[in-house]
């Protein structure tokens, strides 16, 4: 399996867990900020390798008037403040081609939303950047299908490529993960990454926005460390009740540390570390 480097000595398929852990959406630059301090400083503590995530615009929102971040303009100038500033990898969404290159300046990661997964210009326009590029498999595709997206990246010279899983449609406005999706993917030969609060998410189930059962995304989290994968992604909130996207998802900060230090020994004994 390739090994994807990201940059301040994190790695993907270098052995150990790489935690990928934010905010949905920049919700104000001191809210992002002040997360990404305190999840890096835990990241430390436990001597695990960590990339803050947040997006600068959730284009997918349910409704029209959900709350979708501050913008491009904004959003990569806090991103950037945070890469320079608390000292780590930062990964963002994008929706669009033309956005690629403007977010691989600020960003080491370049993520391609599940929903947008067969894109094709927007997956190209990703790798053609030279960035790592995390895609999450379509909630309507079958992991073995991530084969021809990979394919998509490597023709732009790029193998910075890593795989997401975020559960799969299950009738409507339900999903189920199944643990199978892992394995497949890992066999196209590059490193997976198990997102966690995502796969209990309930598209739509609201009304005007999505619901989840965000109670269910640490068993998630350690059902796929115990398959073997390379990282966990996981949206952490200070106080997911306030949180203006996903906040039925969210993991609250406070509970983030112990949950990490479960996956970090599951993940020892299954790579016998």
């Amino acid at each position: 399996m390739k090994k994807v480097e990201v940059d301040k000595g994190v790695k993907f398929g270098g052995g150990g867990l790489v935690f990928i852990a934010g905010p949905c959406v920049i919700e104000s630059r001191a809210m992002a900020i002040d997360l990404a301090k305190r999840l890096s400083a835990l990241a430390k503590k436990l001597g695990v390798a960590y990339i803050f995530k947040a997006s600068f615009d959730k284009a997918n929102r349910t409704s029209v008037d959900s709350f979708r971040g501050p913008g491009i303009d904004k959003g990569l100038e806090i991103l950037a403040e945070i890469r320079q500033s608390v000292g780590v990898p930062v990964l963002t969404d994008v929706h669009e081609p033309w956005q690629c290159a403007r977010a691989a300046e600020v960003c080491d990661v370049l993520q391609i939303p599940a929903f947008l997964a067969r894109q094709t210009d927007l997956v190209v326009a990703a790798g053609e950047t030279g960035a790592v590029v995390n895609v999450k498999k379509g909630q309507f595709m079958a992991p073995e299908d991530m084969a021809q997206v990979a394919r998509k990246i490597e023709s732009t010279g790029n193998r910075r490529i890593v795989l997401c899983e975020r559960g799969s449609s299950f009738g409507y406005r339900n999903l189920v993960a199944d643990m199978r999706s892992l394995l497949i993917m890992r066999e196209l030969g590059y490193p997976v990454v198990m997102d966690a609060t995502h796969s209990v998410q309930r598209p739509g189930g609201l009304g005007t926005g999505s619901g989840g059962d965000g109670k269910y995304a640490p068993a998630l989290a350690r059902a796929a460390v115990a398959t073997g994968v390379d990282g966990v992604f996981m949206e952490t909130h200070m106080n997911p009740k306030v949180a203006k996207s996903d906040a039925a998802n969210a993991i609250k900060f406070s509970e983030v540390e112990k949950l990490w230090r479960k996956l970090i020994a599951i993940d020892a004994v299954v790579k016998g570390k």
